[in-house]
């Protein structure tokens, strides 16, 4: 590799992620990159103990790329350079060693009896919260939490599945007192984002990150000065240039009974969660008596008197 390579590729704005959560980068990023990255991060993914002990040079080699392309994949996947790569691929290889290999797989057959369905879904949907986990940018998360805490409102934008999991952000929000909005209809959410301004907040929710429902209000919320989040398993994706805090989910692989957006759902959820607890957190001293209120006004629903 030339020297003006090694300084291209050097330095790193954050911390690389740790061994464990390599394999979840590379099944979240891996659709987004080339064909000839792809090749290098299957290449990884698939065998760490044998790519850790090749130099940049011979994964090159096997992959059929270049020595370039075997470090901007390295780069993307967040390690400041190969060196830090092989380290992790070393780690994550012992690992693997010391554990157990998965006891199914998320392939499910039109004739699989009732019992495998549920167990391959089960490990399917474990699979897809540890990914999210483990990739998971607890930076954006953080600031996130913090602009929605203190927004003075908040608009919510999904169409599909998205709008299910936004409506469930929405009532979680509503529930410690926060004015909260999940807009499923497109034009009603251009309309209201059109009023958003400066202390105001934005969420997108679209695993593609390309859903021109979503990015529409979100770029006007955007224009209007208000703070904008995108849920996204797409980080690069359209949706991101409208978007101040990007929460990256889970990219699971789909199947023909097995949808994107059953794999995407359990993903943005997970993601949902975090900011409710992380806001909650933020304003307890409001939050709390909130949802206490709401319980209580809730509680004869639950137990209604006898008569």
């Amino acid at each position: 590799m030339t020297n003006d390579l090694k300084e291209s590729f050097s330095g790193s704005d954050s911390a690389p992620p740790a061994p464990a959560a390599l394999a979840a980068k590379v099944r979240t990023l891996a659709p987004s990159m080339t064909r000839s990255m792809q090749r290098v991060a299957e290449a990884v993914a698939g065998d760490p103990a044998g790519c850790a002990a090749l130099t940049v040079t011979g994964l090159a080699e096997l992959t059929g790329t270049s020595e370039a392309t075997v470090v901007r994949t390295a780069r993307l996947l967040g390690y400041p350079g190969y060196r830090d790569l092989r380290l992790a691929l070393a780690g994550l290889a012992a690992q693997q060693q010391s554990g157990r290999a998965p006891a199914v797989t998320a392939d499910i057959a039109v004739d699989d009896p009732i019992a495998d369905v549920v167990a391959k879904l089960a490990y399917d949907e474990q699979q897809t919260l540890a990914d999210t986990a483990a990739a998971l940018d607890t930076v954006q998360l953080g600031a996130a939490v913090g602009m929605l805490a203190s927004a003075r409102r908040i608009d919510i934008y999904g169409v599909g599945a998205s709008s299910l999991v936004g409506q469930d952000l929405a009532q979680k929000l509503l529930r410690i007192g926060l004015i909260a909005h999940a807009h499923t209809d497109p034009h009603l959410a251009v309309t209201n984002a059109v009023q958003l301004r400066s202390g105001d907040a934005a969420v997108a929710i679209t695993h593609s990150g390309s859903t021109g429902d979503v990015i529409e209000p979100l770029r006007v919320a955007f224009d209007h000065g208000a703070t904008t989040i995108a849920i996204t398993g797409r980080p690069d994706g359209p949706i991101s240039q409208y978007a101040d805090h990007v929460l990256t989910t889970s990219t699971a692989r789909e199947s023909e009974l097995r949808p994107a957006a059953m794999s995407s759902r359990t993903s943005q959820l997970l993601v949902v969660d975090c900011l409710f607890i992380g806001i909650a957190q933020r304003t307890y001293e409001t939050a709390a008596p909130a949802l206490s209120a709401s319980y209580e006004a809730l509680a004869h629903r639950h137990n209604p008197r006898t008569r």
